[in-house]
Order: structure tokens, then C-alpha cells, then sequence
């Protein structure tokens, strides 16, 4: 049966596998699997996603096997086009992918989990969601315990998913702990695992989403920095700074062969 998808190409990206895909591409093949109950597991990587796979050999190997690691930076879209010349329009963004995704599972019916976050962010998730796109159904959700869950925690979260008929499970785990989820019950949940990052955060009214005009000019990393300081100074002005000198690195080799 999954011989019958054609997963989007991944290209190298300072070490990682990143898919060549857009929007459009993306939502139909997890749908194409949704209908058919094809399990899959579809990230979207930033660059501090990218980075902690570039590092981190454990991490890449597990996205290796993944369907689709969507560029869902602008920086990784960037690279993409001018490294392997992929034509890209627009990155792939976790947030606008999980609402595009609700609402073709809202007019299809397709059954849609929620898994991770506080009980308060779950709940007015799971409201606005609704709200957003009337006949949405929300067959399930469950809030992160922050830690790791013990086997019989883990089985009746698995029974849980696979009970509620759930076409899609939406993972708000944050990265890397969503990717390693979906890796680790890859062969036993039936749903596609769609790994979204921040976006039930933001859709749920719990953080601020940066301006339209700062992701279109790449400077959403800016917004979040100013919103949390102390928690992300490290990501963006440490790790872009590394992916910068990583990526212009694979670029002057490339080149140079050209």
C-alpha cells in the first residue's frame, strides 16, 4: 500500500535530509495516506530543528526514515533552491500546514488527535479549532506529561489514537521530543503523525505569531527573540549563526565543482 505513495525527494542540507516539497504537494499525500490508513511521520524543520539533526547522529537517522521533512523555514528554502536549484515558491510552515490540514480533514471528515501542550492550551486549541473549521473533528487530544511516559502510559495512549479512528495525529511536543515520538511509534500508530512545533501555541491564542511581512523577509526568528529572550537567545543567535558558516561551506564546495 505505501508503495502506491510517492513521498517527495529529500536533498542534503548541511548533512540532513530535508524534502524538496511545497504546501500543495504535502497536503496531498498525507491525505492520499489518511484516506488509504497508511501510517506516516511528517516533520517541519526550522533551522534549529536542521541544526540539532546536524549534530546529533541519532537525530538524523530517525529523520531519515521519515516521509516528508518539510522546510519550514524560510533559510531551509533558501538553501534548497540556490544548493540543489528546487524552485521552491514558499517554505512549508508547520503552523499554516496544521490549519490547511484541518480544514481538507474538516470537509473530508477525516478524524484529527491532538497530542501534547498544558490542558488550558489543549482546550482553547481545540475551541478555536472547531470554530475555525465548522465539522472539524477532534476525536482526541491528550496534554504532554513532560517526561517520559511509562509503558502502560505509552500503550493506552497508543490504544487511545488508534481507538478514536484518528486519520491524523497533530504532535505540539516541540522538536526534538515530537520527531522522537513519531519515529518511536511509527509501526504502531496507524495515523499519520504530523510533528507542528509551536503551532498549538499559537493557534490556540497561547503565543503571538510573527507579522506576515516579518516570515515573508525571513526575520521570524527576530519576533520570537523578542518575545522570549532568555529562552531562545541561544537558538537563533548561536545556531543561525553556525547554520550560516554550515550552509555557505556546502555552497563554496558545490560551487567549485560546478
Amino acid at each position: 500500500m505505501t508503495s502506491d505513495i510517492h513521498w517527495p525527494r529529500k536533498y542534503n542540507l548541511i548533512g540532513v535530509g530535508v524534502s524538496g516539497t511545497t504546501y500543495s504537494e504535502s497536503l496531498a499525500l498525507v491525505l492520499q495516506a489518511a484516506r488509504s490508513g497508511v501510517p506516516a511521520c511528517v516533520t517541519h524543520l526550522a533551522v534549529h530543528g536542521l541544526m540539532v539533526a546536524n549534530r546529533d547522529h541519532g537525530m538524523r537517522a530517525m529523520l531519515e526514515v521519515f516521509q516528508i521533512v518539510a522546510p519550514d523555514g524560510m533559510p531551509l528554502k533558501v538553501g534548497l533552491n540556490l544548493i540543489h536549484r528546487t524552485r521552491l515558491p514558499d517554505r512549508v510552515y508547520g503552523p499554516e500546514f496544521m490549519q490547511m490540514t484541518c480544514a481538507t480533514s474538516a470537509a473530508e471528515g477525516i478524524g484529527v488527535y491532538l497530542y501534547g501542550s498544558h490542558p488550558h492550551v489543549l482546550a482553547a486549541l481545540r475551541q478555536r479549532l472547531v470554530g475555525r473549521h465548522p465539522g472539524l473533528r477532534v476525536v482526541g487530544s491528550q496534554p504532554s506529561a513532560f517526561r517520559p511516559l511509562s509503558r502502560e502510559e505509552d500503550d493506552q495512549l497508543v490504544a487511545e489514537v488508534n481507538g478514536s479512528g484518528a486519520g491524523f495525529l497533530l504532535l505540539g511536543l516541540g522538536c526534538p521530543l515530537q520527531e522522537r515520538f513519531a519515529y518511536e511509534h511509527r509501526t504502531r500508530i496507524r495515523a499519520v503523525q504530523i510533528c507542528v512545533g509551536a503551532a498549538f501555541d499559537f493557534h490556540a491564542g497561547n503565543k503571538r505569531m510573527a507579522p506576515r511581512w516579518m516570515q515573508q523577509h525571513s526575520l521570524e526568528w527576530l519576533f520570537r527573540l523578542s518575545q522570549e529572550p532568555r529562552r531562545l537567545w541561544r537558538r537563533y543567535l548561536v545556531l543561525n549563526t553556525v547554520f550560516l558558516y554550515e550552509f555557505l561551506l556546502q555552497w563554496s564546495k558545490l560551487r567549485r565543482y560546478d
